[in-house]
């Protein structure tokens, strides 16, 4: 654990917290009384990140590690560490405490949970139980879920409509989890064989990749690692490699100063104008105007 707290936020943060006025139609609300986001954030690479809350906290707590490392002590249990793809689970009105690694500081997601129902759902499925091992499909509809949550949440604080959507995804995505969690041994061998095909990806975003080489790396045949990635993750191998080198080039575009050609050069395309193109169908805007949206 580490001696220096960072109480501040952190670059590229996200932070929502319901207003007054709405946190008391949402309690109001038949639909949303019983299971509502109160709180919702983001934090990428969050050195220091520390929090302790000796009386709890009024609402259920859900940090999801995407990234690095942590750690999180409840119950009056020893701290527990929580890595890369894992979940943890703070029940309503547990005295904890929580932090990031100081050698690899997690990057979170986390959501604040109130009503009835949402306890109700955290123990049919046994949430709090200790950290919870997502799988790559469940991780990417985990991101899926909260970036549509937090941007409706953000940008249409005023609509029950929107708030009463946000409740049933959240309610959705935890059931998935839940129903997922207790993986068969086949299940762990394909997720291995993902793994290993999208660490494999990951070396070589500045590059290229192709089926050949991946099916070769992962020992699997073409056809089974089409398979694999169509079921785990909705698309193919190839498509998902370039997925992921867009998301490279947003977080460059965000956390860099570099021009779009370079951030097109570093992330492995030669063409400036595919990448443009390429970028705005996955990413929804041209990489100029996704820097001017404000982030954080």
């Amino acid at each position: 654990m580490e001696s220096i707290r960072k109480p501040e936020g952190f670059d590229a943060q996200r932070l929502f917290i319901q207003p007054d006025y709405m946190q008391n139609e949402l309690m109001s609300n038949e639909l949303t009384r019983g299971f509502h986001v109160s709180d919702i954030g983001f934090f990428p690479r969050a050195r220091y990140h520390y929090r302790e809350r000796e009386e709890g906290c009024d609402s259920h707590i859900f940090i999801y590690c995407a990234e690095g490392e942590g750690w999180l002590e409840w119950k009056g249990d020893k701290p527990a560490k929580l890595e890369r793809r894992q979940l943890a689970v703070i029940p309503a009105g547990s005295p904890h405490r929580y932090g990031a690694s100081a050698d690899n500081p997690w990057t979170i997601y986390w959501f604040h949970l109130k009503g009835e129902q949402a306890e109700l759902l955290i123990r049919a499925y046994g949430l709090d139980q200790g950290p919870l091992q997502l799988t790559i499909g469940t991780h990417a509809r985990f991101l899926e879920d909260f970036e549509q949550s937090y941007a409706l949440l953000s940008d249409k604080t005023y609509s029950m409509p929107a708030q009463i959507h946000v409740s049933q995804c959240i309610r959705h995505l935890l059931s998935t989890i839940g129903i997922t969690a207790d993986n068969t041994a086949r299940d762990k061998k394909r997720e291995r064989y993902l793994e290993q095909a999208i660490r494999y990806m990951t070396d070589r975003l500045n590059g290229s990749v192709t089926l050949r080489e991946l099916a070769g790396h992962t020992g699997l045949s073409k056809q089974h690692l089409i398979y694999l990635f169509n079921r785990e993750t909705g698309c193919p191998p190839i498509e998902y490699f370039l997925r992921m080198k867009m998301q490279r080039a947003g977080q460059m575009l965000d956390l860099t100063d570099l021009g779009v050609k370079e951030v097109c050069a570093a992330v492995g395309i030669s063409d400036p104008y595919y990448f443009s193109r390429l970028f705005k169908k996955l990413m929804g805007a041209s990489p100029t105007e996704y820097r001017k949206v404000p982030k954080g």
